[in-house]
């Protein structure tokens, strides 16, 4: 078989699965609108339930997710970054680096709901947070920490050292080499890892049940210490409880409709600030 047949059919057998998935991706999309578009209305989106969550609408929910998703951003993307740029940067190569990256490996393989049991133990009890915002959102920090260091150490990595050497030979410190010149070129590749970790956040349910989720809240926090609904446990609840599942099952497709729709958004707004950043730094 020549190069060239070789090449064609690999071509269209790459073609194919990439149209498959995809497909699979609209068909599931276009299920779920199907299904909750017909509970999606301006009540649905701005009041609390009612009637143990067999009406009203699901706008704790959506508040408390937003609360849970900047929580958790706060706490592990600095601490994300830092670390990586302290391993990518001044570590060095030796063993200890080899070990953190073989822990945070390892660390992103468990289970989210081991992560759910250990911010319980440990925020929830140990600390006496309780089940609130705050021990929800060091939980789910520490649960997308692994994702945030190693795609910060990949765009670290992608910076050519010929910059690093050169803003050194002009008299910058390390640190202002970093600062300076590393940094802003990898911040565009940085922000793939924020919109990874935002969409796997968003969607999370094991890690709140532990935490902060409530069965039924209809109203809003007043501080980190408070409970809140969030939209995947919402979704679980309405779906499996109840006196009446087959009639509040369109509002578990509007509620899943509905976190489709904010994750999509936050990825939207994060692929919006890659752009913006990636420009930022050819022009300069």
């Amino acid at each position: 078989m020549s190069r060239k047949v070789s090449q064609h059919i690999a071509f269209i057998t790459f073609r194919l699965l990439g149209s498959l998935v995809v497909g699979i991706l609209f068909w599931i999309l276009g299920f779920i609108i199907y299904k909750g578009i017909s509970v999606i209305s301006w009540d649905f989106l701005t009041t609390a339930p009612t009637d143990g969550m067999m009406s009203g609408g699901i706008f704790p929910a959506i508040v408390g997710t937003l609360c849970l998703v900047i929580g958790s951003i706060i706490f592990a993307f600095p601490l994300g970054v830092m670390s990586a740029i302290y391993t990518n940067e001044y570590a060095g190569n030796g063993w200890i680096v080899k070990f953190i990256r073989v822990m945070t490996n390892n660390l992103s393989g468990i289970p989210s709901i081991v992560f759910g049991l250990f911010g319980m133990a440990l925020f929830v009890n140990t600390l006496g947070f309780g089940d609130s915002i705050l021990a929800a959102s060091l939980t789910l920090g520490l649960l997308i920490l692994p994702l945030v260091i190693r795609t910060t150490e990949e765009a670290l990595k992608a910076i050519p050292n010929s910059f690093r050497t050169g803003s050194l030979a002009l008299g910058a410190s390390k640190l202002q080499t970093i600062r300076k010149v590393v940094l802003p070129m990898a911040f565009p590749n940085i922000i793939t890892g924020l919109i990874l970790s935002l969409g796997r956040v968003s969607g999370e349910t094991a890690p709140i049940l532990f935490t902060v989720a409530a069965y039924f809240l209809p109203k809003l926090p007043n501080s980190i210490f408070d409970q809140v609904m969030a939209l995947p446990y919402h979704l679980y609840v309405v779906a499996t409880s109840g006196t009446d599942v087959g009639a509040s099952r369109p509002i578990a497709y509007g509620t899943a409709l509905v976190l489709i729709a904010i994750v999509l958004l936050i990825n939207l707004l994060a692929t919006f600030l890659r752009r913006y950043f990636g420009k930022k730094v050819k022009t300069n």
